[in-house]
């Protein structure tokens, strides 16, 4: 199209043209987004839209020790276990739990 051309459009015709000038290069900027994309995952050797990995948290050792089951241990971390619950209700302190430090 020639400047001659644009100015002898009406407003309404002009905007219809930017509003479908802006719909194409939307949908081709995005197209072309996507490939160079998918070309830049082939050249790090990574998969798309992969989780980043969570930081090493270190090991948390056992501080409670059921008396009934000694198998059962709990860090003090996260949901209480039923197991300390039905010790609590049956008399017994937290602290009468405690995995005794022998150091």
């Amino acid at each position: 199209m020639k400047n001659k051309d644009l100015k002898l459009m009406s407003t309404d015709e002009l905007w219809s043209l930017h509003e479908e000038i802006c719909s194409t290069l939307s949908a081709k900027l995005g197209a072309e987004k996507q490939t160079l994309e998918r070309r830049l995952a082939r050249l790090k050797g990574r998969i798309e839209r992969q989780k980043k990995a969570r930081r090493p948290y270190p090991k948390v050792h056992p501080k409670y020790r059921n008396p009934d089951r000694p198998s059962e241990t709990w860090s003090g971390r996260g949901k209480q276990p039923r197991w300390i619950g039905a010790q609590l209700k049956s008399g017994k302190k937290v602290d009468d739990l405690l995995i005794s430090r022998t150091h």
